[in-house]
């Protein structure tokens, strides 16, 4: 909400990370983060790296509520501050602003090549699939881009900087795409009734669900098998561990199968970073 002068209420501080998608926003960053500790990053650009993806993403997030304002009120969203007046749209659209600059700010900061791949590749192109690749059959592209684009983030961020090796760009992009599945199921038909069909509507839920966890299962393949030698005892236990999880995941019943995905693209993230060091 706000005041009559237009300055922010401490109480709107809560829908504007609502209407940031703060959950996605978070675990990208997370991700980010997870990887420069794991490439032992200066602690300056190891911050500098992590706030600009975090700040990237507020953007993303922002724009994306801005942009389906009217979708969200005509659904009936009442979990969507600036559909239900929670936040007025000048509000969030100042917000996006400052996070933009400092997103620009703080990539830069966090040196020219590793900011040049966040803002050309991962931001510029995460915006597209708000304004068009969303609706289309490609609306699991910009997913695979931004993730795939993370492991070159951080790496290049360092001195000497060092682009990521291939295996981790596959493995992250993989992830991106089962994220983009799980992120949409919850809403399909929300979004199915005004229009919207990426391809998790066009698949259908019972499919999108197989094709995040087969995904999720294949990407933690990769970041076991991709190192240079031979895995050790304990990976060998995590694919077990998510060959049970994908099992929950296809065959589970209720909210199972999506809390046994989720889990499995959390212990993904674990593998990038724990193989990255």
């Amino acid at each position: 909400m706000t005041t009559r002068a237009g300055t922010t209420r401490p109480g709107a501080v809560l829908p504007l990370l609502r209407t940031a998608h703060i959950g996605p926003s978070v675990a990208v960053t997370t991700v980010v983060a997870l990887l420069a500790l794991a490439l032992d990053l200066p602690g300056a650009r190891a911050v500098a790296v992590t706030s600009a993806v975090f700040t990237g993403q507020l953007t993303v997030g922002w724009g994306n509520d801005l942009l389906d304002v009217e979708r969200d009120r005509v659904a009936g969203r009442a979990d969507k501050p600036l559909a239900n007046g929670e936040l007025a749209p000048s509000v969030v659209r100042r917000c996006l602003v400052v996070a933009a600059v400092a997103c620009v700010v703080l990539s830069l900061l966090a040196g020219w090549r590793s900011g040049a791949v966040h803002l050309v590749v991962l931001v510029a192109f995460a915006h597209p699939y708000n304004y068009y690749f969303k609706a289309t059959p490609w609306s699991w592209l910009p997913y695979a881009v931004a993730f795939g684009s993370l492991p070159a983030i951080v790496g290049l961020a360092d001195r000497p900087s060092q682009w990521p090796a291939t295996w981790m760009v596959a493995a992250a992009a993989m992830l991106g795409i089962a994220a983009h599945f799980l992120n949409a199921l919850p809403d399909l038909a929300d979004d199915a009734a005004t229009g919207v069909r990426g391809l998790p509507h066009r698949l259908g839920a019972a499919r999108s669900r197989l094709v995040a966890t087969a995904l999720l299962v294949l990407a933690s393949v990769v970041a076991v098998l991709g190192p240079a030698g031979a895995p050790a005892t304990w990976a060998w236990a995590v694919l077990g561990v998510v060959g049970a999880l994908a099992a929950i995941a296809l065959v589970g019943t209720g909210r199972r199968p999506f809390h046994a995905a989720v889990a499995i693209a959390l212990v993904d993230v674990a593998l990038l970073a724990v193989v990255a060091a």
